[in-house]
């Protein structure tokens, strides 16, 4: 792991251990959107500079490595602060559950006004990041990955479309929705190259391919 890497990883898994034992962070101020990914040619020169080998085994993972959802503020969960995010005109109640509001899923242009139709969504699945390098981290670095507010890695969406991607990584799937392709290849990327995960073959000439239309 890079110097520069660990002391990421290290800043991040410290601050999400605050926000789960004391809920004293500031939430994120709304923004309507997911963190703006990386541009189409930054997202190339980080794919190029990835490490590409074969994917790893998901031998020992649990999605109970990687703790989600944590307290951001208040009695304000990971997932509530992007439902709150990502939606329009949400309302919540004390316990901060959404109940009322309407969410575009960006993957396949539906809208919901239920949040109970929602996923959120990790842009590069816990499982793929175990198998792309995370399995060596520490739980702590896990969390604050699940939990990550900053990148373009959390994406409130239609549930059973999250469903349908599962694990998989954009050599298999895609979103439906053919106008966010190119955000989405270049959101993959970003939170790769962050977190010094590695692609294998399929995945990086299907991110190329991806990247070439944008």
């Amino acid at each position: 792991m890079s110097g520069v890497y660990a002391r990421r990883i290290a800043v991040l898994a410290a601050s999400a251990a605050l926000a789960a034992t004391t809920g004293l962070l500031t939430a994120p101020s709304a923004q309507a959107a997911m963190p703006t990914p990386v541009s189409a040619s930054t997202a190339r020169t980080y794919l190029s500079e990835l490490t590409v080998k074969a994917e790893g085994s998901s031998s020992g993972y649990s999605r109970d490595k990687f703790p989600h959802w944590i307290t951001q503020s208040g009695a304000c969960d990971t997932r509530e602060v992007v439902l709150k995010r990502d939606g329009t005109n949400v309302t919540q109640n004390s316990s901060c559950s959404a109940t009322g509001g309407s969410w575009y899923s960006e993957y396949d242009g539906a809208t919901w006004t239920a949040a109970s139709d929602l996923d959120i969504d990790h842009m590069v699945p816990l499982a793929e990041a175990w198998r792309s390098g995370a399995s060596s981290w520490t739980n702590a670095q896990r969390q604050a990955y699940a939990n990550d507010l900053t990148r373009p890695q959390l994406i409130a969406v239609t549930d059973n479309v999250n469903q349908s991607k599962g694990d998989k990584d954009p050599a298999s799937w895609m979103p439906p929705r053919a106008a966010y392709k190119c955000t989405y290849v270049r959101a993959w990327i970003h939170v790769k190259h962050y977190y010094n995960l590695s692609v294998d073959s399929a995945e990086k000439s299907a991110l190329q391919s991806a990247l070439s239309g944008c």
